[in-house]
C-alpha cells in the first residue's frame, strides 16, 4: 500500500500540520511520499524530505498551486493517485476544500476529520460536534483522508527523501482575486503552544483587547475566542476556537470568559491542560476543565498577571 500526503506549508517551511499527518500516513503504510504542491516551494519540498519516513518528496508548482486553488490541486493529486491507494491531507481551510473534489474525481467517499488509522480501511473520527466518536470502515479502492492533526504527534526530522520535480496545473475556470493577511507578532493560532481565548462575557472589543492582550503577552501566547465573542463582535473571525473556527491543542489553554458550549469544547478539549475562568459555577467549560477557578475575570486576571510578574515573566 502506497500513500500520498499533500503537504500543507507557506512555500518556505512546512507546517507542524504536515509531520502530523505523516504520523497517520505511517499508521497505513511504510511507504509513504509528500506532494508540495505550491510556487517557488523548492525550500518547502526539501523540508518535508527531511521528515522521518518519508519515501520521496513530489515538488508541483503553478500559480494556482501557488494559492492552493482546489481544482489546480485537484489537477495534480487525481493523476498522481494511479500510483497511490491514499492520499491524506490535514484538515485544514485548503485540504477541506480540494479533498472532496478529489474524492468526486476518484469516485470514492471521503473521510473527514480522522482523529485515529486503526487498520488499513478503519478509521476513527468525531461526530456531533465532537461529543462522540464513530468507527469507519472504507471499501473504497482509493482513500480520501482529511486528518485532525491535534489527534497525532509530529513525525521527527532526520529524513533525507529525494525530491522530484512533476508537473504542475493551474485552473482556467478559477482565479485568485486577493486576500486580507492579519500579522501579528504572537504565535499563529492552530500552531501555538499555549492559547489564551476569551468570550462574551467580556462585554466588548475594547474589554477583550484590555483583558487579554496583556496576559497572551506576558505567555507569549495567540489569543482565541469563541463564536459568542466573534459573533459580537469582539474579535475577528480567525480568532474563532470551535467546531465552526480552529480546532487546537496546545500545551496550555486559558479560557477566560467562555461557558463553553459544545461548539467550542469541540475545537478545544484536546488540549493538554485546560485552564478555566467564570463566575458561573456550573458552566460546561469546568467539565473539560483541568483548573477551574470559579470568580470574575476582572479579579482572576490581574491577580494571575502579578503572580507572573512575581517569577519573572
Amino acid at each position: 500500500m502506497a500513500v500520498l500526503v499533500v503537504a500543507d506549508h507557506d512555500n518556505t517551511e512546512v507546517r507542524d500540520t504536515t509531520h502530523k499527518t505523516v504520523t497517520a500516513a505511517l499508521a497505513l503504510s511504510g511507504d509513504v511520499d509528500v506532494l508540495v504542491a505550491g510556487q517557488g516551494a523548492e525550500a518547502a519540498a526539501k523540508a518535508a524530505g527531511q521528515i522521518a519516513g518519508v519515501r520521496k518528496v513530489l515538488l508541483a508548482e503553478s500559480p494556482g498551486l501557488g494559492k492552493m486553488i482546489a481544482e489546480a490541486v485537484e489537477a495534480v493529486v487525481t493523476p498522481l493517485m494511479a500510483h497511490y491507494d491514499a492520499v491524506l491531507t490535514p484538515a485544514s481551510t485548503a485540504g477541506k476544500n480540494f479533498a472532496p473534489r478529489v474524492a468526486a474525481r476518484l469516485d470514492s467517499s471521503p473521510l473527514s476529520d480522522v482523529m485515529e488509522v486503526v487498520d488499513a480501511s478503519t478509521f476513527v473520527r468525531p461526530i456531533y460536534a465532537g461529543n462522540a466518536l464513530e468507527t469507519v470502515q472504507s471499501s473504497d479502492a482509493k482513500k480520501v483522508i482529511t486528518v485532525r492533526t491535534t489527534a497525532f504527534k509530529a513525525a521527527g526530522s532526520g529524513g533525507s527523501a529525494p525530491v522530484e520535480k512533476i508537473g504542475g496545473a493551474d485552473a482556467p475556470k478559477t482565479s485568485f482575486v486577493g486576500e486580507e493577511v492579519v500579522k501579528s507578532d504572537r504565535p499563529e493560532l492552530g500552531a501555538a503552544k499555549i492559547v489564551v481565548s476569551g468570550g462574551r462575557a467580556m462585554g466588548s472589543s475594547e474589554e477583550f483587547n484590555k483583558v487579554l492582550e496583556p496576559l497572551a503577552d506576558k505567555l507569549g501566547a495567540a489569543i482565541g475566542a469563541s463564536r459568542a465573542a466573534v459573533d459580537a463582535g469582539y474579535a475577528p473571525n480567525d480568532y474563532q476556537v470551535g467546531q465552526t473556527g480552529k480546532v487546537v491543542a496546545p500545551d496550555l489553554y486559558i479560557a477566560i470568559g467562555i461557558s463553553g458550549a459544545i461548539q467550542h469544547l469541540a475545537g478545544m478539549k484536546d488540549s493538554k491542560v485546560i485552564v478555566a475562568i467564570n463566575k458561573d459555577a456550573d458552566a460546561p467549560i469546568f467539565q473539560v476543565a483541568d483548573y477551574g477557578w470559579v470568580t470574575d475575570y476582572k479579579t482572576a486576571v490581574p491577580q494571575l498577571m502579578d503572580e507572573l510578574t512575581k517569577i519573572g515573566k
